[in-house]
């Protein structure tokens, strides 16, 4: 808070960012050459704590009913966060590991297709406004899937929300050959749903030590 008492707004690659975006290390890792680790800050509590801290701000002031993370990492940032807004907390996973559950199509990652992200169906109510949170956003398949099944329960998606946005994929030229997000969300009807990400690759410029017996063994190439 200000002196003047102004709440505090929280920019893209801001101050706050540049200082976070010290604590992700990229690796060479599943076959892609900047592979951006949150283990970096999750080893170091004052960090997560002001990652939590900003993104409680922003949505205590935008409002929110509910908080909903993708599996996994999802999992590790939503809670918290969900927490600190005294906001429930969803589960959107992969297919069999939820009871009661709907399933979204099919969708694409820069990883290759994915089967369809799960939710149980009593967690969303019609015109919830929920928040979806993930650790970062790049070709948007995994968040559209889950801004799908919230549209599908009759909920509102207020913003999905990442710590990383790698903003090569927004809107790439078309001889570029990498997937648009601008695009995907186009064709699936939810370009109105805003993204927002705290750091982008523009300020990621942290380069992992690696272990001389370091390889990768990432599951997915």
């Amino acid at each position: 808070m200000s002196s003047s008492g102004a709440k505090k707004v929280y920019e893209q690659d801001g101050e706050e960012a540049r200082e976070i975006a010290k604590y992700l290390p990229y690796f060479p890792f599943k076959g892609i050459p900047r592979f951006y680790d949150i283990g970096g800050f999750l080893a170091e509590p004052k960090v997560f704590q002001q990652i939590v801290d900003i993104f409680a701000s922003r949505y205590a002031e935008i409002g929110i009913d509910s908080v909903a993370g993708l599996d996994a990492r999802g999992f590790i940032l939503g809670p918290p966060i969900a927490l600190a807004l005294n906001k429930p907390f969803i589960m959107m996973r992969k297919k069999g590991k939820m009871p009661n559950s709907i399933q979204s199509e099919k969708y694409e990652t820069e990883y290759g297709s994915r089967e369809g992200m799960t939710v149980q169906r009593d967690k969303i109510k019609p015109k919830d406004r929920v928040l979806v949170i993930d650790d970062l956003v790049a070709t948007g398949g995994t968040l559209s899937s889950a801004i799908q099944l919230v549209h599908m329960l009759g909920g509102e998606v207020v913003e999905c929300a990442c710590v990383v946005e790698l903003k090569m994929f927004i809107d790439p030229p078309e001889d570029s050959g990498l997937p648009s997000r601008t695009n995907l969300f186009k064709q699936l009807g939810i370009d109105h749903v805003p993204v927002w990400g705290l750091v982008s690759e523009d300020v990621l410029t942290v380069e992992a030590e690696l272990h001389k017996d370091y390889v990768d063994d990432g599951e997915e190439h």
